[in-house]
């Protein structure tokens, strides 16, 4: 299966790859689960943000963003003392802050899932060279997004993020050539082709 490998970490992984990984997000409530997982894993491993995903769950509201924009300094002391959750301060008020911006992207673009959508013209994006495993750690997309999601006050949302997001939520088909997902995603949503070295900052 080429680079997608990476999933036979263990079956928690396999099973996210399979069935999560690239799939196109069209609901905000899936969209902000996917952001907020990878906000939350900036310097920790994903495996890890996958066995806690529960855990997430039920902390923030099973991530509902109008749930989370109304959180308090007694939401944030239940989370911190929640058996298993992170212990970062930080990122837990920064998903109440994103909640809060979310709420001003819905006000402006119809939703969050149409703004981050806007970016691609509304298809999963096929980099060329990325099927074969080059893929960068951001580029310029992924700049221009995190830029954008800066001006309007999300935190935790650099380049590198925010490109693992696209990947996430199928903005971006990074599955290998060779896996079943690949094919599987390109035939059931409208695609764009593009050359790498278009993708400028």
């Amino acid at each position: 299966m080429g680079y997608c490998e990476w999933a036979k970490t263990n079956a928690v992984m396999q099973r996210y790859h399979d069935t999560e990984w690239g799939v196109p997000v069209h609901d905000d409530r899936t969209m902000f689960e996917h952001f907020t997982l990878e906000c939350l894993q900036c310097g920790l491993s994903w495996d890890l943000m996958l066995k806690k995903r529960e855990i997430f769950r039920r902390c923030f509201a099973n991530f509902d963003y109008d749930k989370i924009a109304v959180f308090n300094q007694s939401d944030v002391d239940r989370i911190m003392n929640t058996d298993g959750m992170l212990r970062s301060e930080r990122k837990i008020r920064a998903v109440i802050n994103n909640a809060q911006c979310c709420q001003k992207i819905r006000e402006e673009f119809g939703s969050l899932c149409d703004y981050i959508w806007s970016f691609s013209g509304g298809k999963t994006i096929l980099y060329q060279g990325h099927d074969v495993g080059r893929i960068p750690v951001s580029n310029g997309l992924s700049d221009q997004i995190s830029r954008d999601m800066k001006k309007r006050g999300f935190q935790y949302v650099g380049a590198i993020t925010i490109y693992s997001h696209l990947q996430a939520c199928g903005i971006i088909n990074d599955h290998d050539r060779d896996c079943p997902c690949y094919r599987l995603i390109t035939d059931a949503h409208p695609t764009v082709s593009k050359r790498r070295d278009h993708e400028v900052p």
